[in-house]
């Protein structure tokens, strides 16, 4: 399957957040820690939004952030781009979506204080 995206792109909001993350979960990949962010942010109902332009302070490669998992990683992406009237056929806004997933995702982690911390519950 085509990955949704060539890389991933960060800000430098974000990478402070996983600087953080990294010194509190022993988790030492950016790429880790980006996963776990996508899952957080694909688990939550609402659409991502971008809060206005940002800048690019880590770049990763498709291949190092999905690693073995880049079919279920881009699966996931364009079933809820779909789900969420993304045009996946527009490389543009495709890489905004995929980029407001990591940031939300990114932002939801912030409070994260233990590795035993970052588990999405599911609330009944």
């Amino acid at each position: 399957m085509k990955p949704p995206v060539d890389h991933i792109r960060i800000s430098s909001k974000g990478k402070e957040t996983l600087i953080k993350l990294k010194k509190r979960t022993g988790i030492a990949h950016w790429n880790q820690l980006c996963r776990l962010a996508l899952c957080r942010s694909l688990h939550l109902a609402t659409k991502p939004t971008l809060p206005g332009p940002l800048d690019t302070a880590i770049e990763i490669d498709w291949k190092t952030f999905a690693g073995q998992y880049g079919s279920i990683f881009s699966a996931l992406l364009l079933i809820r781009a779909s789900r969420d009237g993304v045009r996946v056929d527009s490389p543009e806004e495709l890489t905004s979506y995929v980029r407001a997933h990591l940031e939300r995702g990114i932002s939801t982690l912030n409070g994260i204080k233990a590795l035993g911390d970052v588990v999405v519950r599911q609330v009944r």
